[in-house]
């Protein structure tokens, strides 16, 4: 993976190299010997190149040192210096001019091989980042999901809450309506001459007072007849009661149910309330 960002600071650091040599000896070579330009030429490469291993040394160690990496620069500037100065006194400056940023390229290509090195990860480390990015995904997803599911039934809900608070306030005005012409006839009725008493005196245990109830007619004498009539004709004594009753019971073995007993006093011809029937049941029976 480092060759991504190695290759080229290394091209670039040649071609800089190479350039920066050639120009020196053109340039100087007219005005002193050309040995001298040569050598004048391989100590800026030189000392540039000896500064850059010594950054790439320190690197490798986890080390950094800001004098060295000033020195190194210092060289990269001087190279760039005198390729702008060979530009500016030559004819066609411009194409001078448009390499002679190649040495602080270099430099900067160094420097970010430098950062790449010092974030650089391993193969396990970027898995295990990667699968927490897209488990932070999946999860983010099915959040939202849910948050659109919950929205979507929660609307749903809403709407079916709304229509059917709708029919119901339709139909509770259709009563309203009904009930109000309802009572506007039953008051009409009431206004009228011929109804007014018949309704007065059906409605009487509303409005008591007003005027009497009505009665059906009735043909020929009428005696009250008390409620116990039937009964205190042929009503026989607790003792009389508790002795059928025991009779009874124990005509059949086992004893009756009070229900057969009830049955069989009722066809013998006995009469009594259910009430004494069976308080004398339970007087026997105790």
């Amino acid at each position: 993976m480092n060759t991504k960002t190695v290759l080229p600071a290394v091209g670039m650091t040649a071609v800089s190299m190479v350039l920066t040599l050639a120009v020196v000896v053109m340039w100087l070579g007219t005005a002193m010997p050309w040995p001298v330009a040569v050598v004048v030429g391989l100590g800026i490469d030189g000392g540039w190149l000896a500064t850059l291993a010594y950054e790439r040394r320190l690197a490798a160690q986890g080390d950094h040192s800001t004098p060295v990496t000033a020195v190194g620069w210092s060289f990269g500037l001087i190279a760039t210096g005198v390729l702008i100065a060979h530009a500016l006194t030559e004819e066609s400056a411009g194409a001078w001019l448009a390499v002679a940023w190649l040495p602080i390229a270099a430099k900067a290509l160094w420097l970010v091989h430098g950062l790449w090195e010092r974030t650089a990860l391993t193969g396990e480390a970027l898995d295990a980042i990667q699968g927490i990015q897209q488990e932070a995904r999946d999860e983010a997803a099915v959040a939202r999901a849910r948050l659109r599911a919950e929205a979507s039934t929660e609307e749903t809900r809403l709407t079916a809450v709304t229509q059917a608070g709708a029919r119901v306030a339709h139909v509770q005005a259709r009563t309203a309506d009904t009930l109000s012409r309802a009572w506007s006839t039953l008051e009409s009725a009431r206004e009228g001459e011929d109804t007014g008493r018949a309704l007065t005196s059906v409605t009487r245990s509303v409005t008591p007072g007003v005027t009497p109830l009505w009665e059906l007619p009735v043909w020929g004498p009428t005696e009250p007849v008390s409620a116990f009539a039937l009964e205190s004709a042929g009503a026989l004594s607790d003792d009389a009661l508790d002795t059928v009753v025991d009779q009874i019971r124990h005509s059949e073995t086992p004893a009756l149910s009070y229900r057969e007993m009830a049955s069989r006093f009722r066809s013998a011809g006995h009469s009594a309330s259910e009430v004494r029937l069976r308080a004398a049941w339970k007087r026997v029976a105790a």
